[in-house]
């Protein structure tokens, strides 16, 4: 007869209590899985969370209330799970994992690790540490009422980074300060605006007409000449924005009928940009203040979703100025201020000034509540799901323990239930991917890029740490002479940095030996030289192209949404996603709430079903998984917990 301990065999129970767990991420996934992890009966836990509480975290992070605001999330989360059960030692880090003082040796001292994460950069990084380590590791991730649980086995199945992850969807600095089409370029225009008057300057986040559009000129010379002109306009010195409104005192007026008039004017003496599409329309102070309904409102419903009239969002614009221009002062001289979604005068500001442009392109302007969703990239959180997704990385982590690693699943939590009547969908494990730059025997990518103009510091920054998620890496150049060309060691190479890779001989061919020794990682790459990389593009990585993942087919059958969650987005073996603020919230790329999440389109056919994963970032289609006959997991789910935004092959 088969022993119990509560509801476990006496075996399991017993492996539970012994082994060493490590919780990565104490948010709205994390929350909840501590709280599982303990009623289930696991008494060593570590948990590891950089974050502080914020009062947007009490609606679902549970362990929390309103006296631990400020709190260190790791900290007060052991504190309230010891109330379930006391005698746990539980260790609480308030820290970064990327911290090198989490080494291989760190993980390997825990027999199971679980990512409760909110971004790509700390997810790639676990999951190349738990490679190094031979650890199993149990990935996550929700976005509204979609969430993902998969199980990451080195030499079993794929590592999170197997499968391409698309990049976030960037626009063209033309576009967004000459040509806007969609709202969303106004309203990234208008957080840049807020950054260049009140915040920290960033020559990328110019909001001026950008007289270096390639549309201005048909000869490709002339161009090139605007783009690089003097900062010398004969004896005209050209002024930055902030110190020019700085020069004004901040006149709301003067900044209105510059941004709004002047700017608008100007633009449209650049007549070719105008041959083809419609003519953006200036906006002038006093003829809007003669308006007889300044608080004109369109539509109904609360505040937030309301959208008022031109001459209100003007009125708007006005007072937010003043409000930040107050807030500015307070801080002293030289202070900046920093963009939050959550700030009333910040978002009234980016409201404001993202219609009025709306308004001026001729686009249909929008409430509150859709720019915050917008400008602040999210999807909201939902306790219940991150229930489930908590509950289910429990049961896998049960299988796991009891040695039935080949029994895991990655299941899928849908918002609808699929044409089986299951909201849970278990798929096999995928295998390693043969071409992954992580997880194959001798990782090995080629890059393009041209070695005359990017610099060593561009390689190490944009291209190893970036795009390929090192976090101190060690180059060596091929060339029979074992050349340094990055050192991880402080100021060691710290010369080369302005320097181009061609200076050092690295040309069509070349090959770089990267070491990243936190990570126990090496990387090969392959160096292509080119001279035509599109505009403002910098490198291609060959084979990795996700932007040309196949197109979901049409499906007959509703359509799933399965979305990564967070601030960034969870994804375990075939997604990722990168940290921002809050942990239950997902990274948007496009202009509506809808695009960001991830679908699955269920088609059934005689010989099995399959499901394609579409990237819970830019919507593009994903790996696909075989589901699964029986139905294994889809009776056992109740709590869960999503503190990250990354879903596996979503994200």
């Amino acid at each position: 007869m088969v022993q119990l301990v509560g509801s476990l065999r006496k075996e399991l129970a017993d492996s539970v209590s012994a082994c060493r767990v490590l919780v990565v991420g104490a948010g709205g996934i994390g929350c909840e899985l501590l709280k599982n992890l303990v009623l289930t009966g696991f008494k060593n836990i570590d948990v590891i969370d950089l974050d502080t509480i914020d009062v947007s975290n009490l609606n679902r992070q549970f362990l929390f209330q309103k006296k631990h605001v400020g709190k260190s999330k790791a900290q007060v989360a052991k504190e309230s799970v010891l109330q379930f059960c006391p005698t746990a030692n539980i260790k609480a880090y308030h820290d970064s994992i990327m911290n090198q003082d989490y080494n291989v040796e760190f993980f390997r001292s825990f027999m199971l690790v679980m990512n409760a994460l909110d971004n790509r950069a700390a997810r790639n990084h676990v999951n190349r540490m738990c490679l190094a380590a031979d650890i199993p590791l149990i990935e996550s991730g929700t976005a509204g009422y979609l969430g993902q649980v998969t199980v990451i086995k080195k030499g079993l199945t794929e590592c999170y980074e197997c499968q391409p992850k698309p990049t976030q969807k960037t626009f063209p600095g033309c576009t967004i300060r000459n040509t806007p089409s969609e709202p969303i370029h106004c309203i990234v225009w208008a957080k840049y605006l807020f950054n260049q008057l009140f915040g920290e300057e960033d020559a990328d986040q110019e909001v001026s007409p950008d007289t270096a559009d390639p549309e201005l000129s048909w000869n490709p010379a002339d161009t090139e000449a605007r783009a690089t002109a003097s900062d010398q306009d004969g004896d005209i010195k050209r002024v930055s924005t902030k110190d020019w409104a700085r020069s004004t005192g901040y006149d709301s007026v003067k900044l209105f009928n510059k941004l709004f008039k002047d700017d608008i004017q100007y633009l449209l003496t650049m007549d070719k940009l105008w041959k083809k599409r419609k003519a953006p329309l200036p906006l002038d102070w006093l003829e809007l203040q003669k308006l007889a309904c300044p608080q004109e409102v369109i539509g109904t419903g609360l505040k937030d979703q309301q959208v008022l009239g031109v001459a209100g969002y003007s009125q708007l614009f006005s007072h937010s100025v003043e409000t930040l221009r107050l807030a500015l002062a307070d801080k002293g001289d030289g202070a900046e201020l920093v963009w939050d979604k959550d700030d009333p005068a910040a978002m009234d500001f980016v409201t404001a000034a993202a219609n009025l442009r709306m308004h001026i392109f001729s686009m249909n302007m929008k409430s509150r509540f859709d720019i915050k969703s917008m400008a602040g990239n999210i999807i909201p959180a939902i306790a219940t799901t991150n229930a489930v997704i908590a509950g289910l990385i429990v049961l896998e982590s049960l299988k796991i323990l009891s040695g039935d690693v080949e029994q895991c699943r990655t299941i899928f939590l849908n918002k609808q239930p699929n044409p089986r009547k299951k909201l849970l969908v278990p798929c096999a494990l995928d295998p390693p991917s043969a071409n992954c730059y992580v997880c194959a025997s001798k990782p090995e990518v080629t890059v393009k890029l041209n070695v005359n103009k990017t610099l060593v510091l561009a390689l190490q920054d944009k291209i190893l740490k970036e795009k390929f998620g090192m976090v101190a890496p060690d180059v060596q150049i091929e060339d029979g002479k074992g050349t340094i060309l990055i050192s991880s060691e402080e100021g060691e190479t710290e010369a080369n940095n302005s320097k181009f890779l061609s200076d050092f001989g690295i040309r069509n061919g070349s090959r770089l030996q990267v070491d990243d020794f936190l990570q126990d990682y090496t990387l090969l790459v392959n160096v292509i030289h080119s001279g035509e990389l599109e505009k403002d593009v910098e490198f291609e990585v060959i084979g990795d192209a996700p932007d040309k993942a196949p197109t979901p087919p049409s499906s007959q059958e509703e359509p799933k949404n399965v979305a990564n969650g967070n601030k960034d987005s969870a994804g375990p073996s075939t997604s990722s996603k990168v940290s921002a603020e809050q942990d239950d919230v997902l990274i948007v790329d496009s202009d509506d709430e809808e695009a960001s999440s991830s679908t699955v389109d269920v088609s059934t056919e005689s010989g099995g079903h399959k499901r394609k994963l579409h990237d819970a970032e830019t919507g593009e289609a994903s790996a696909k998984r075989q589901r699964l006959d029986q139905p294994t997991a889809d009776n056992d789910n109740e709590d869960d917990d999503d503190d990250e935004d990354d879903i596996i092959a979503l994200d």
